[in-house]
């Protein structure tokens, strides 16, 4: 592996949230240490109960998956070394590899399956990804059957990493898994195990002799390196104190660049997102009428923040969904900069200007840690001005006070966003999901990654 190495926005499912593509990772000699720089700081390493980079990227390497994803969007072979699927789409039947076992020597059973599907149904934020699993059978130590109330067509990509991690039942079975002691120091099913996890320093994991696929992983030890803010990440990356980056964006891709030796990958994985957006608390009265949200969308400049903020390192979205995904469409309205319909749809909404010719005045949050995001929320100010809101801009000390405001839906408008993954049963429709609306359940150790849902850590 090359020393100087850049990660691009997205990593390859197939090896988690690493940001390595599988040719990359076949190209490394057997050896050697990666020193991953972040800025992301997990609460925990269980990903399974867990949703963002911070938990996830760690949590890839830690635990495997059923399935793995390729850069087609084909499933492949991972702990199930072979699957079927029932005529009438209702259960797929799971054929276990027989040499498969955890950190601490126990051999991964269906009964470690069941725990572990029933598990990530109950707890992981993405609600919306296993709802349709009704039950989990199993047939002997290595078959396990996943029984669905109705078809299911993006099961086989929720199976996989990082989605659904296999954790060992005789560690975590007993008590609240949210909270569980173990998940600081969890014993893993995947080709790294775990050596030190201290929190705001650094995750240190060496690689599994005992992994069951053929000669892999090729590294010796992988660190997660955690630093306060992206300015000294990138110090740090310079001096050569870290070898790979993630999610560089922005005027920080172009100083990275002239790195001697930068390796930059890019369109890893390009349907996992993520989309950034500036979401609205429909609670509120100023924003209850669809029209004065439209108008807002209408004063927006997309080209400006994608050539002026972004650097053109960020594409124009035009919905929901990523435009790398296999379902993405351009056929949507598009809300293209346009001052005066922005400016009708106001006055048809009765919000008319006052004597300073300020219509009403709207609180805006931004997630602390990304510049790009500092800069959006700015931005808005002076786009806002010239239809008559007053963009009040709003800073949290940290992530965990923005994560709490957003949660609590104490806010007017906040820039936000979401990951894709892959398909948008699992990445897309749970941020339009009314259940989803809850108030906040825990503590976030921010900042997020790119995009994450309400009430999640770390981008996810």
């Amino acid at each position: 592996m090359n020393r100087r190495h850049l990660l691009g926005a997205s990593a390859a499912a197939s090896l988690g949230l690493l940001g390595i593509s599988p040719e990359v990772a076949a190209q490394a000699a057997r050896g050697g240490v990666l020193v991953i720089g972040t800025t992301q700081k997990p609460r925990h390493l269980n990903s399974a109960v867990q949703s963002g980079i911070a938990s996830q990227s760690p949590g890839s390497q830690l635990f495997s998956s059923l399935l793995r994803i390729d850069n087609q969007w084909k499933p492949q072979p991972y702990l199930a070394e072979r699957w079927d699927l029932s005529s009438d789409n209702l259960s797929v039947t799971l054929h276990l590899r027989k040499d498969a076992m955890f950190h601490d020597g126990t051999p991964i059973t269906s009964e470690d399956v069941r725990f572990s599907l029933e598990s990530v149904r109950h707890h992981h934020p993405f609600s919306s990804m296993l709802a349709p699993l009704n039950a989990v059978t199993t047939s002997g130590p290595h078959t396990a059957v996943v029984r669905l109330a109705e078809p299911h067509p993006a099961l086989l990509l929720a199976l996989s990493s990082p989605l659904t991690p296999i954790l060992p039942r005789h560690i975590f079975e007993g008590g609240d898994l949210k909270v569980h002691p173990r998940n600081n120091s969890p014993v893993g099913s995947g080709p790294f195990k775990l050596v030190e996890f201290k929190p705001g320093e650094h995750i240190i994991m060496d690689r599994f002799d005992r992994f069951f696929m053929k000669d892999l992983p090729k590294l010796d030890r992988i660190i997660f390196k955690e630093y306060k803010d992206t300015g000294s990440l990138i110090l740090a990356f310079e001096s050569g104190e870290v070898d790979a980056l993630q999610q560089v964006t922005g005027t920080d891709q172009a100083r990275i660049r002239k790195v001697p030796g930068v390796q930059f990958v890019e369109n890893a994985a390009p349907a996992t997102g993520p989309l950034v957006w500036l979401a609205f608390n429909l609670k509120n009265p100023k924003l209850a009428d669809k029209r004065v949200r439209q108008a807002i969308s209408f004063a927006i400049d997309r080209n400006f923040i994608v050539k002026g903020i972004t650097s053109n390192t960020a594409k124009r979205a035009t919905g929901p969904i990523g435009s790398g995904s296999p379902f993405y469409t351009n056929e949507v309205e598009r809300y293209d900069l346009d001052l005066a319909k922005a400016n009708q749809l106001l006055d048809a909404a009765g919000v008319k200007p006052g004597t300073n010719g300020m219509r009403f005045s709207l609180e805006v949050d931004c997630p602390p840690g990304y510049p790009s995001f500092k800069a959006m929320q700015e931005y808005m100010k002076p786009a806002l001005a010239k239809i008559g809101v007053n963009v009040v801009v709003r800073n949290s000390p940290d992530f965990p006070t923005w994560a709490r405001r957003v949660a609590g839906q104490q806010f007017e408008a906040t820039i936000d966003g979401a990951w894709n993954w892959g398909d948008p049963i699992i990445g897309v429709h749970r941020t339009y999901l009314t259940s989803n609306i809850k108030p906040p359940v825990s503590t976030c150790h921010g900042p997020p990654g790119p995009g994450q849902a309400q009430g999640a850590c770390g981008g996810g």
